[in-house]
């Protein structure tokens, strides 16, 4: 799979993170005082307009870094910095008005059409109790139109199918006009064909808008075509950061993921990882080239 990617300008100047996490520590109250450990020290910035898939195993903090983020679970220690400012000292308004979250799993209301519920998303930006601006107007409309559910408008929520539903929710988080879009496994119960066309959606909307976009994804592969650059958790901590290429080595996903994978090349010269046979010898020849 190879999907081209257009790049933002690069500048001499330094650019300044959009967000930036200094030795986060997070973990969760379980029952008798006891606690679970889930982040242990993570540092990682992401600057404005910047594109970065999240990989880890389940269980290595993905979730648990994007609800930090988000200011929706409070660190136990370390920090966030969002917009040179400590998240802490956001307003959660102000907040909400700048990222915007799809997490895992939404339970959408039924009863509505989409345009009714893309609407919602500019709860944060409400400037009256009833009805909504020309503003609103406007930046529903263009949210419909850029996460390609504006033909979807008139539907009611009931009809939708997977990758409809998953439209709708991009369309709600956009109509938000976020800095920070936080995904959390946005590819989820769609089929490949949805997920090719779900993250290509969000990449030209990436660079369509500006905005800074953190997924959190599982396929290795698609992650490296997705994103420039790639962050992965392991043990509650970031265990490698910088571009797929270099990043998603045979021995760091043998170490992290616990799998044998080889590396392959397409004729067109691109890079895809392998999955070997468990349960095979390893010392059998495997191809070096994916016809």
């Amino acid at each position: 799979m190879s999907i081209a990617l257009e790049l933002p300008a690069t500048s001499a100047e330094p650019v300044e993170p959009l967000i930036s996490v200094a030795g986060l520590l997070a973990g969760y109250a379980l029952p008798g005082g006891r606690r679970r450990e889930v982040l242990r020290g993570v540092d990682l910035d992401v600057a404005p307009g910047e594109l970065v898939a999240l990989l880890g195993t389940n269980g290595s903090g993905k979730t648990t870094l994007l609800r930090c983020l988000a200011g929706t679970l409070t660190p136990d220690g370390g920090s966030v910095t969002f917009g040179g400012r400590r998240l802490p000292e956001w307003r959660r308004d102000e907040l909400a008005r700048r990222v915007a979250v799809l997490p895992q799993q939404v339970d959408l209301p039924g009863g509505f059409r989409v345009a009714e519920l893309v609407a919602m998303g500019r709860s944060p930006h409400a400037q009256r109790l009833f009805g909504s601006t020309a503003a609103d107007e406007r930046a529903i409309e263009r949210a419909l139109h850029d996460a390609d559910a504006s033909g979807l408008a008139d539907r009611w929520v009931e009809e939708l199918s997977g990758g409809e539903r998953q439209r709708l929710l991009v369309a709600m988080a956009l109509a938000q006009e976020p800095d920070l879009l936080l995904l959390d496994e946005p590819t989820l119960h769609l089929d490949l064909a949805h997920q090719v066309a779900l993250l290509t959606a969000i990449r030209r909307l990436r660079n369509q808008r500006g905005m800074a976009v953190l997924a959190v994804l599982h396929d290795l592969n698609l992650a490296a075509a997705f994103a420039p650059r790639v962050a992965i958790l392991d043990g509650g901590r970031v265990a490698a950061d910088g571009p797929p290429g270099e990043v998603l080595t045979t021995d760091l996903v043998r170490r992290v993921f616990s799998v044998p994978v080889d590396e392959a090349w397409t004729k067109a010269g691109d890079r895809h990882l392998a999955l070997r046979d468990a349960w095979s010898d390893e010392s059998t020849p495997r191809p070096a080239r994916l016809d």
